[in-house]
């Protein structure tokens, strides 16, 4: 549409900041690959989850309106970061956070397309995505 804003943006300085700089990263390396014709905000969050409009408890959301003249979010939770790094190590624990952010990216262009992609799909091309970033960097 004439005077949409486009391209996926970090807003505000919430979430564990070693999960937003990571993210910083990543969103530069997809703004290389992938088209993002109508703007679509990454918020992080401090909490270890975040609750959809359906009620449901997840690690992160995309949220596609109905109406195309509205921009979409997507919400990533952070705050179980330092925990997760303890138990797999800094580099897997970030992957994690780029997988589920590579998952809701691709209900993002799911939303832009129109068209279905099952939830497997999804999964693995977000597996796809994060392992094409992983072979351009040393670390996440």
């Amino acid at each position: 549409m004439k005077g949409q804003r486009s391209g996926i943006r970090i807003r505000g300085h919430r979430g564990d900041p070693v999960v937003r700089r990571a993210v910083v990263r990543y969103l530069k390396w997809l703004r290389k690959r992938y088209e993002f014709p109508v703007r679509v905000p990454v918020y992080l969050s401090p909490m270890r989850q975040i609750v959809t409009v359906h009620g449901k408890k997840v690690s992160a959301s995309f949220f596609a309106p109905w109406d195309r003249c509205e921009e979409p979010y997507i919400r990533l939770a952070t705050g179980d970061y330092r925990e997760l790094s303890r138990e797999l190590g800094r580099d897997d624990a970030l992957a994690t956070f780029l997988c589920s952010l590579s998952h809701e990216v691709l209900h993002y262009q799911q939303w832009i397309a129109d068209e279905p992609l099952t939830e497997l799909g999804i999964e693995r091309r977000a597996v796809r995505m994060l392992r094409a970033y992983a072979a351009t960097v040393a670390h996440p």
